[in-house]
């Protein structure tokens, strides 16, 4: 499972059983965040989740700043899973490119983006 934490929503992806191809699951409010984190919890467990990726926003020069901070700080909070930390700088440009490519409209719902950003971040974390 890989999640896109972002400030108002967050991303969800799964992969198959194989661990091989990664799918659009849903997106979810970040607020109330208690309530989120129950939320990831619950859609892990229902998918016999073991591992859970969150997508790690680093500055271009490696660094982590606030918002990658901030990603850490909620990834702390998921318990009951191994919780890996994906660099995904550039994930939400290759999201819009692919659908883009796939003529979907996604100006007017950003849910589309962030889920296939989750979808990024886990098929680089599954192509290693």
């Amino acid at each position: 499972m890989a999640l896109d934490v972002g400030t108002k929503r967050i991303g969800i992806a799964l992969s198959d059983y194989l661990q091989v191809i990664a799918v659009p699951h849903s997106t979810i409010n970040r607020q109330p965040e208690n309530k989120a984190i129950e939320e990831i919890q619950k859609i892990a467990r229902d998918n016999r989740v073991e591992k859970i990726v969150v997508g790690l926003p680093k500055n271009m020069d490696d660094s982590i700043g606030f918002q990658g901070q901030d990603c850490i700080d909620f990834s702390q909070k998921i318990n009951g899973f191994d919780i890996i930390l994906e660099d995904e700088r550039l994930t939400s440009e290759e999201a819009e490119n692919r659908l883009r490519e796939r003529k979907i409209d996604f100006r007017k719902n950003k849910g589309l983006v962030d889920m296939e950003s989750a979808c990024v971040i886990l098929e680089q974390f599954l192509g290693r």
